[in-house]
């Protein structure tokens, strides 16, 4: 009798560190896909930030393109830009 009670609770305890595991399971890829989301936000986010960045100083040095041009052609910063 003692051998099926024993065995009983030792099953019983198998099955319920069984679910404990799945739930663990489930947590855990629910944190993978919520760090995955978090990751492709943040890169969309960088991605943006270093276009208008790029933008940024390509207009800076168009701008400053034109103010030595300028200067050595002895023209207007828009002459020089249009040319």
């Amino acid at each position: 009798m003692r051998k099926i009670i024993l065995a009983a609770a030792a099953a019983g305890a198998a099955l319920s560190l069984a679910a404990c595991s799945e739930s663990t399971e489930d947590a855990a890829e629910t944190t993978v896909d919520s760090a995955a989301a978090d990751v492709e936000a943040t890169t969309e986010e960088a991605g943006a930030a270093v276009d208008e960045a790029m933008a940024d100083a390509a207009a800076e040095a168009d701008d400053a393109a034109a103010e030595v041009e300028a200067e050595v052609e002895n023209e207007s910063e828009a002459e020089a830009a249009a040319d």
